[in-house]
């Protein structure tokens, strides 16, 4: 069964940035884009399983740290001309507390 879970006031999440939550599924990066957008993704990108959560936010996308892939946040798809995928989670903002959907 899939609930919300509160994690974190959107203020704690840096804009352009990222923060880790851990879950029993694993870790999961929460995203904030320049337009307070917010995406969750698997920490793990799908090229060599490098930490998302220390990449470089773009957009709506994420670059890799480790090689350069660039992910985009909604789907979790690589960008042309690389491929692969990384699961995401449903995220809201409700009084300013961001929420995810795990299941």
């Amino acid at each position: 069964m899939s609930e919300w879970m509160e994690v974190v006031a959107l203020e704690e999440i840096p804009k352009l940035g990222a923060r880790i939550v851990q879950t029993g599924q694993g870790d999961i990066a929460l995203f904030r884009t320049g337009a307070d957008k917010v995406f969750a993704l698997r920490d793990r990108c799908p090229h060599k399983q490098g930490p998302l959560s220390q990449g470089i936010v773009h957009g709506n996308s994420v670059t890799c740290p480790l090689h350069g892939w660039e992910i985009d946040l909604a789907s979790g798809e690589a960008l042309p001309p690389d491929v692969g995928c990384t699961n995401t989670f449903a995220t809201r903002v409700d009084n300013g507390v961001v929420m995810i959907k795990l299941g």
